[in-house]
């Protein structure tokens, strides 16, 4: 049966704020969502709703809840071990610029690995990392690059020392302002925005399994269009595509996928 009132919820957000909740997966959505009306003492999602229209605290909770931030530096390290030594040493080998895209890359973490690796392997005046989150808020974090010391714990302690500073806060360090230099951060909706194309490297991990399949197809139909032939899309550790080739995709190693050539 229809619950009419998360459904009408859902409509009213879409004309808010151009985030289409049925493109997510719905028990999940619902279930985040009513603890969230319930710690306010709403006890309808349309009432829950007229008050975030009134109340920009309410709104940007109900954002940051939406929007699902979870970033770590070296996410699954061995991912990452793979992309430097099976991939970096294609792109070293390449003329011209270079362009990655880190999708959803909440408070910045993403990029910043990125362009670690990047920089260790000569590339950082030829690359270019576009970095996009539909959150407007992580973004200004990631921009600023400051990191709680427990937030660095998993960064190679080469990579740490080439490129953390220590903070004038107790206990937090800084980016180098030279992998900033690397970055474009920019606010993007991955299901309803159209995407920039060219990319050598697109990431986008750990976001696909809140969205319905639907949902997901769509994003895979437009990475690989956004992609060079023979770009790369590198996926989460439980985003294996198991079908591929649907999207002008190949398997290149677990977790990466190659768009085929035109």
């Amino acid at each position: 049966m229809e619950d009419l009132d998360f459904t009408q919820f859902i409509a009213r957000v879409k004309a808010k704020t151009a985030i289409d909740l049925s493109e997510y997966k719905e028990a999940q959505m619902k279930r985040r969502l009513t603890t969230l009306r319930a710690k306010h003492g709403f006890d309808s999602f349309l009432a829950y709703w007229a008050a975030i229209e009134k109340d920009r605290k309410l709104m940007e909770e109900f954002l940051d809840r939406v929007t699902i931030n979870v970033s770590e530096f070296w996410r699954n390290p061995t991912r990452w071990e793979t992309l430097e030594r099976d991939f970096f040493p294609e792109w070293q080998k390449k003329n011209g610029r270079l362009k990655f895209w880190s999708a959803a890359c909440s408070t910045g973490e993403e990029p910043y690995t990125l362009a670690m690796i990047a920089a260790q392997q000569q590339l950082s005046d030829r690359i270019s990392i576009l970095a996009t989150d539909l959150d407007q808020a992580v973004l200004q974090k990631a921009a600023q690059g400051s990191y709680h010391e427990r937030s660095i714990r998993d960064v190679p302690e080469r990579y740490k020392q080439q490129y953390f500073l220590k903070a004038a806060a107790a206990g937090h360090y800084d980016v180098d302002d030279k992998l900033k230099k690397m970055i474009t951060f920019k606010q993007q909706n991955l299901l309803s925005d159209r995407f920039e194309t060219g990319f050598d490297l697109i990431v986008c991990r750990n976001v696909m399994i809140y969205f319905t399949e639907e949902a997901k197809h769509k994003l895979y139909h437009k990475f690989a269009q956004s992609l060079k032939p023979g770009g790369i899309l590198f996926v989460g550790s439980t985003e294996q595509i198991f079908n591929p080739g649907q999207y002008g995709l190949q398997s290149a190693e677990t977790f990466f996928y190659r768009r085929t050539a035109e």
